[in-house]
C-alpha cells in the first residue's frame, strides 16, 4: 500500500568474467498471490561504473513513472569461489589448519562479521523429471544462501547430470538456510522447476 516504498535490502551479486555486464532490474506489483503486474524495468552497465567506490543512482522505470533509488558498489569478490572437483579449496592440511585457528573459540569475537563460510560440493542428481518432448532435461543447479547466489553450469538433454563443482560461501548469519534448486533450461524462456531442497546451516 505505498506509491514510495523504502525497502533497504543488500544484495551481493558475484560477477565473474564470463557473465554479461547489464544488471536487469524489474519491479512488480502484488496483489494477491495469484496476481501480479510489472511496473517497470530499468538496466544498469556495470563496465560504466567506476569501480572501489560506492555510486549511488537514480534510475528511471523504462515506459512507466517512478523511478528507483539505489546504491551499487563493485570490488573483488572476497570469500566466494566456484572451482572445479579437482582443484578444490581447503584441499591442502595446511590450509585447513589455518581456517581452524582463524575460526577457534578464543578467535571468536576478533571480527564479529566474519562468522565463518561455507563449502558445498555439488557432485550430481540422479533421476531427474524429463522437462523436454525428448524425454531429457537440460539441468542446471541454483545455491542461495541469504542474498547470495551462484549457479553450476547446464549440463544439456541428460537426467543424471554431473556438475562436479565447489561453491565457497561466506556466511553473515548462522540461522541462514541454503537453498538449492535445480532448474531446466529452457532458451529464452525462464527456466523449468524440477526440484528443491533446504538445508539450515545449524544443521550442519
Amino acid at each position: 500500500k505505498s506509491a514510495n516504498p523504502q525497502w533497504r535490502e543488500q544484495f551481493d551479486f558475484h560477477y565473474f568474467s564470463d557473465r554479461k555486464d547489464m544488471l536487469d532490474i524489474e519491479v512488480w506489483r502484488k496483489d494477491n498471490k495469484k496476481h501480479e503486474e510489472l511496473l517497470g524495468t530499468c538496466h544498469v552497465d556495470i563496465t560504466a561504473l567506476p569501480t572501489k567506490q560506492t555510486n549511488c543512482l537514480e534510475l528511471p522505470l523504462e515506459k512507466h513513472p517512478g523511478s528507483l533509488l539505489m546504491l551499487i558498489a563493485i570490488a573483488p569478490c572476497t570469500g566466494v569461489s566456484i572451482s572445479d572437483l579437482c582443484v578444490c579449496p581447503l584441499g591442502d592440511p595446511s590450509e585447513r589448519q589455518q581456517i581452524s585457528q582463524r575460526y577457534c573459540i578464543k578467535n571468536s569475537f576478533r571480527d564479529i562479521k566474519d562468522i565463518g563460510f561455507l563449502q558445498v560440493k555439488v557432485l550430481k542428481a540422479v533421476d531427474l523429471m524429463a522437462a523436454d518432448f525428448s524425454g531429457k532435461s537440460d539441468p542446471f543447479c541454483v545455491l542461495e544462501l541469504g542474498n547470495d547466489m551462484l549457479q553450476t553450469h547446464t549440463v544439456y538433454k541428460n537426467l543424471n547430470p554431473e556438475w562436479n563443482k565447489v561453491f565457497t560461501f561466506p556466511i553473515k548469519d548462522i540461522h541462514d538456510v541454503l537453498e538449492v534448486t535445480v532448474f531446466d533450461e529452457d532458451g529464452d524462456k525462464p527456466p523449468d522447476f524440477l526440484g528443491k531442497v533446504a538445508i539450515p546451516l545449524l544443521s550442519v
